[in-house]
C-alpha cells in the first residue's frame, strides 16, 4: 500500500503543494517553525519520491511540480529555497536537461535580476539551484544540443553574475564556474581570459566566502592551466598568504593554504614558489596550531585506557589486496592515524545550513579525522621541504629553536609537527642536529599533555630511518635503542589516541629497520603481549600491524620457541575471542598470515585449531551467499570474510611441511576443494584472486591432494584465463586474477605432467590470447608463458604443432624476466617444443640465439638442478634450426655446451 502511495504521480503533488506554502496550508495552525519543518520534510520526500519514480509521471504532472518548485525558490527561508534546489536538480538528472528546457534560461535571469524587479532572495535561491545543477550535470552541461552546448551559454552569463551587488549570488556564481574548472571544456578555455580579470577582481571582495571561492578558482587552475598561473606567483602569494592569516574564517584559511599544497605538487608550478618561501613557510608555521577550541577540547580529554570502545569508535574493516603472485616476484600521518598519510580528502562542496560534517562511513568526522587547516598547512610544508629541502629547512629552523621549549603546550606540539612534517624533504639539513633533537623529542614522551606524547611518537617515527640506519653501535645504542624503547613504552600510555600513535610509529620503524630488529625480538614481543592484554578493541587493528610487520621483516627469526610460547598463547586467546562475523577478523587473520609464514613448521600446533575455523567461515560465508540468491530480502555477505580466510589457509599449507598442510585438508568438513572450486567461481575479483593462489600453493605443496579434483578443477581454471570474461570496470582487478590463475596453471602442470595433455589444446588457445594481447601488463604476460612453457616439459608434442604462432612472443616476453627455477621450467618446455618443430623457428631464430647464449653465460645456470635445462639446449642444435633456408646468414655460434651434473 505505501509502496503504490509513493508511486502515484499525486503523491509528488501533494508534497510540491505543500512545499509551494499552499493556502490550505494556513488552516493546519503551524506557527513558523513547524511549518518550515514540515515544508522541508515534504521537500525531502519529494526529492526522494523523484528519485525513484519520476520516469513514470505523465508531463502534466511534472509541469504541475516544476511549476510549484521553481515558485519555491522565492520563498523568504532560506532553507525552503534550499531545498527547492535540490529537488530542480534531481528533476533535471533524472530526466536530463532537454526535458526541461526553460529551466536554465529562467534561472539565469532570475540570479541574474534581469526582469530588474527580482529580489535578493529569489536571485540567491535561483543561483544555488543552478549551483547544485551545475554540480551535478556537469558533463551534461557540456554536451551538443541541436548544435550548441548549454554550457557556452551559462559561463558567460555566470561571469556577468558575479558582478551582482549581493555576496552570495557572487560567491554561487563563481562556485558554479569552478564545478566546469578541474576539467575544462571549450567554453570554460574560451573564456579563461575573462575568468582570471575577474577572479583578479573578486580577490578584493569584501565577502570571505567570495574569496574562498576565488581560493578554489585558482587551485584548480594550477592543476589545468598551470602555465596561465605562473605570470602571476608574485601577487597570487601575497594574496593567499593574507587569506590564510584570516583567522575569522577558519574555512577560507584552510582553502588558502590547500593552494600551496596543489602548487607544490604541481612539477611546472612548484619551483615558481621558490622566492617567496620566506613568505609561504612561516605562515605554515602559524597555521599549524590546534584552534582555540580544539584546545579546549583536548584538554578536557581524560585518560581512557582503561574505558571500553564505544561502538562508534570502531571503524569498519577491509581485506587488504595480496600483491599477485608471480615468477619474479610510507605510511606517514598525522595524530597516529591508522593510514600515516597527508591526504587531501576535502570535498570541494560547502556544508549546507544545518548539515554536520560525516566522515566516510556517515559517522561526524572527529577532530583526528577532520581535514582542517593544521593538517593542510603540515601536509604543504611537508611537500615544500621535498622540493626545496635545505632553504625550507632554514627557515623552519628560528622557529623550532623558539618553539620546541614554549610554555604553552599548543605552541610546543606545532613545533613537533613541524619537525616531522620537514623530516623527509629536509633530512639531509636536519640530520646535524638530529643528535641533540632526538634526545630532545625523547623527553617529550613524558610530557604530562596527551596531545604532545601523541605527535612526538609520530614525529620520531619519521626519523626512524635515520636510526634504524647507523651503523656505529654506541650511536645505536645512543639513538636508536631509545628511540626503539620509548615508542614501545608509549604503546602501553594511559591514552588511547597514544597508544595509536605509538604502534603507528612503531610500524614505520619496523618497516625502516627490517631485519636490524632481530637481536630485540625478544622485549619487542613481551611488549606487544601486555599490549595483547590491555588494549580495547579499536587498538587491536593498529597492535595486528605491528605483529605482522615484525613478522614480515624479521621472518625465521620469531621461530624461536621462546618468542612462541611468549606471543602465541596471547595471539590465540585474541583468536578465541574475536567471533566468526567480528571485523577485526579480517585484520587478524591477515596478521596470523604473516605469523605463519614466519614460524613456518613452527606454526603447526596452532593450525589444528585455526585452519578449521577458516573452513568454517568460508563455508558460512558461501552458504549465506547462496541464501542471498533465494532471497533478495537478505543482506549479502561481507566477501572479505572469504578473502582473509583464503590467504591465511594459503600462508598455513606454505609454512607447514606437505604431510601436515595435507592432513589439514584432508581432514577438513565440509571438504576443502568443494569449497575452494565455490570460490574459484566467485563473482568477486578479490575472492577468484586469493582463490587462486591458494590453488596454485597447493599444487606446490599438497599436490598428492589436489590431484583428485583436477578434473573439477581446471575446467574452471581454463574459463577463467578468458579475457573475454573481464568486466571494463574491474579491468585492474581482473588482471589480477588472471594472473594468479596462469600461476597456478604452471605449478598444476608441474605436478600433473603428461596427464595435462586433455586440457592443453584449450589452456593453450586462453594462454596465446593472453600473450598476443598488447593491452595485458607485463606480470601477467610473465606468469602466462612460464605457464606455457611447463605445459611443454610433459606435453610437447600438443604444443609443437603451434610453436610457430607463440614462440617470437614467448622468447620476447620471458627474456627480461630474472632467472628464476620458473624461469628455467619455461625454457626446458620451450626447448623440449622446439624439438619436436624445429621448422616453426624460422621467424626467429635470432631471438632463440640470444636467450640460449644468454644462458650460457650466466652463472646461476651452471648447477647441477640445471642439468635437464642444459641438456635441452645441447640437444636444440643449428643444424636443427636450419636458419640458413630461412634466408638468414648467422654467424658460427654453438649453443652453449654445458657440463651435465649428476645429481
Amino acid at each position: 500500500m505505501l509502496g503504490q502511495a509513493k508511486s502515484s504521480p499525486e503523491t509528488a503533488n501533494y508534497l510540491a503543494y505543500i512545499l509551494s506554502d499552499g493556502p490550505l496550508l494556513k488552516e493546519l495552525g503551524l506557527d513558523s517553525p513547524d511549518k518550515i519543518l514540515v515544508r522541508s520534510s515534504a521537500a525531502i520526500n519529494l526529492k526522494n519520491t523523484i528519485k525513484a519514480y519520476s520516469k513514470a509521471y505523465p508531463d502534466t504532472n511534472l509541469v504541475y511540480v516544476r511549476s510549484l518548485v521553481l515558485a519555491a525558490l522565492q520563498d523568504s527561508a532560506s532553507q525552503i529555497r534550499n531545498f527547492a534546489g535540490s529537488v530542480i536538480s534531481e528533476i533535471v538528472q533524472r530526466g536530463g536537461i532537454l526535458s526541461w528546457p526553460e529551466l536554465l534560461p529562467e534561472l539565469l535571469a532570475l540570479a541574474g535580476n534581469d526582469r530588474g524587479n527580482v529580489s535578493s532572495e529569489t536571485q540567491e535561491g535561483a543561483m544555488s539551484a543552478l549551483a547544485k545543477i551545475c554540480e551535478d550535470n556537469k558533463q551534461s552541461l557540456d554536451q551538443v544540443y541541436n548544435g550548441q552546448r548549454p554550457l557556452a551559454i551559462i559561463i558567460p552569463k555566470l561571469l556577468d553574475i558575479t558582478s551582482s551587488p549581493h555576496s552570495k549570488v557572487r560567491s554561487f556564481a563563481l562556485a558554479c564556474i569552478n564545478a566546469f574548472l578541474p576539467q575544462p571544456s571549450p567554453a570554460v578555455i574560451t573564456s579563461l581570459d575573462i575568468i582570471l580579470a575577474r577572479l583578479f577582481h573578486l580577490a578584493n571582495d569584501s565577502s570571505d566566502s567570495v574569496r574562498r571561492n576565488v581560493c578554489r578558482s585558482f587551485t584548480h587552475l594550477v592543476d589545468v592551466q598551470p602555465g596561465r598561473i605562473r605570470p602571476h606567483m608574485n601577487g597570487l602569494v601575497d594574496f593567499f598568504v593574507l587569506q590564510q592569516r584570516n583567522t575569522d574564517d577558519p574555512d577560507l584559511a584552510l582553502d588558502a593554504a590547500e593552494f600551496w599544497l596543489c602548487v607544490g605538487e604541481n612539477r611546472q608550478l612548484c619551483e615558481s614558489l621558490a622566492p617567496f618561501l620566506d613568505k609561504i613557510v612561516p605562515v605554515l608555521l602559524e597555521s599549524m596550531v590546534y584552534e582555540e577550541e580544539d584546545i579546549l577540547r583536548l584538554e578536557g580529554e581524560a585518560e581512557d585506557a582503561d574505558q571500553e570502545d564505544r561502538a562508534e569508535d570502531l571503524k569498519p574493516q577491509f581485506a587488504t589486496t595480496k600483491n599477485p603472485r608471480s615468477a619474479s616476484n610510507s605510511r606517514v600521518g598525522i595524530n597516529g592515524e591508522a593510514a600515516r598519510g597527508f591526504r587531501l580528502d576535502q570535498a570541494d562542496d560547502e556544508l549546507s545550513e544545518g548539515e554536520i560534517e560525516e566522515n566516510e562511513e556517515g559517522s561526524p568526522a572527529s577532530l583526528e579525522e577532520r581535514w582542517n587547516l593544521r593538517k593542510c598547512s603540515a601536509a604543504a610544508l611537508d611537500v615544500l621541504a621535498s622540493n626545496f629541502h635545505g632553504p625550507v629547512f632554514a627557515i623552519t629552523l628560528p622557529y623550532l629553536n623558539e618553539n620546541l621549549r614554549h610554555h604553552e603546550w599548543p605552541i610546543r606540539e606545532a613545533a613537533v609537527l613541524a619537525v616531522g612534517a620537514v623530516a623527509d624533504g629536509c633530512m639531509e639539513a636536519v640530520t646535524p642536529h638530529l643528535p641533540d633533537l632526538i634526545p630532545y623529542l625523547l623527553s617529550f614522551l613524558d610530557d604530562r599533555e596527551p596531545t604532545i606524547r601523541l605527535i612526538t611518537c609520530w614525529a620520531l617515527g619519521r626519523y626512524s630511518s635515520w636510526a634504524s640506519h647507523l651503523q656505529n653501535p654506541s650511536a645505536r645504542q645512543r639513538y636508536f635503542e631509545p628511540m626503539m624503547e620509548g615508542i614501545l613504552n608509549r604503546m602501553l600510555d594511559k591514552s588511547k589516541k597514544v597508544q595509536e600513535a605509538a604502534a603507528s610509529a612503531f610500524a614505520n620503524l619496523e618497516e625502516k629497520a627490517t631485519k636490524g630488529l632481530t637481536p630485540y625480538c625478544g622485549p619487542i614481543i613481551r611488549q606487544f603481549v601486555q599490549c595483547f592484554s590491555r588494549y580495547k578493541d579499536r587498538n587491536m587493528f593498529i597492535l595486528y600491524d605491528c605483529v605482522q610487520t615484525l613478522a614480515e621483516h624479521v621472518g625465521p627469526a620469531l621461530a624461536q620457541q621462546e618468542l612462541i610460547d611468549t606471543l602465541m598463547p596471547a595471539m590465540i586467546q585474541r583468536w578465541s575471542k574475536v567471533s566468526d562475523r567480528s571485523q577485526e577478523i579480517f585484520p587478524l587473520l591477515e596478521c596470523l598470515s604473516y605469523v605463519a609464514t614466519a614460524l613456518g613448521d613452527a606454526f603447526a600446533p596452532f593450525a589444528t585449531g585455526v585452519f578449521p575455523r577458516c573452513i568454517r567461515i568460508v563455508h558460512q560465508c558461501l552458504e549465506e551467499y547462496i541464501m542471498c540468491i533465494t532471497n533478495e530480502a537478505l543482506d549479502k555477505p561481507n566477501k572479505d570474510f572469504l578473502v582473509t580466510s583464503l590467504d591465511l589457509m594459503s600462508a598455513i599449507i606454505q609454512a607447514l611441511q606437505p604431510d601436515k598442510g595435507g592432513e589439514l585438508v584432508e581432514n577438513s568438513q565440509p571438504r576443502f576443494f568443494d569449497l575452494l572450486l565455490f570460490c574459484m567461481e566467485d563473482s568477486s575479483n578479490d575472492v577468484r584472486q586469493s582463490s587462486y593462489a591458494l590453488l596454485g600453493d597447493c599444487a606446490v605443496n599438497i599436490f598428492e591432494h589436489l590431484q583428485p579434483f583436477l578434473p573439477a578443477i581446471i575446467p574452471s581454471l581454463i574459463q577463467q584465463l578468458d579475457l573475454d570474461n573481464m568486466k571494463d570496470q574491474d579491468i585492474e582487478s581482473g588482471f589480477s586474477v588472471i594472473n594468479n590463475a596462469c600461476w597456478s596453471c604452471g605449478e598444476i602442470a608441474m605436478g600433473e605432467k603428461v596427464g595435462m595433455g586433455p586440457y592443453v589444446e584449450q589452456m593453450y588457445q586462453r594462454l596465446l590470447g593472453i600473450i598476443s594481447n598488447p593491452e595485458v601488463p607485463t606480470s601477467v604476460n610473465e606468469n602466462a608463458v612460464i605457464a606455457l612453457g611447463r605445459i611443454g616439459i610433459h606435453c610437447s608434442p600438443s604444443l609443437a604443432p603451434h610453436l610457430g604462432e607463440f614462440a617470437k612472443t614467448f622468447l620476447q616476453i620471458i627474456g627480461p624476466v630474472e632467472y628464476t627455477d620458473e624461469k628455467a621450467d619455461a625454457f626446458l618446455g620451450f626447448n623440449r617444443t622446439v624439438e619436436r618443430n624445429p621448422q616453426a623457428m624460422e621467424n626467429c631464430l635470432v631471438d632463440y640465439f640470444k636467450a640460449s647464449a644468454a644462458y650460457a653465460d650466466h652463472s646461476w645456470f651452471n648447477g647441477p638442478n640445471y642439468a635437464d635445462l642444459a641438456e635441452s639446449f645441447q640437444r636444440v642444435s643449428p643444424k636443427d634450426l636450419d636458419y640458413r633456408d630461412a634466408g638468414l646468414t648467422f654467424p658460427s655460434v654453438e649453443p652453449p655446451r654445458v657440463q651435465r651434473f649428476d645429481t
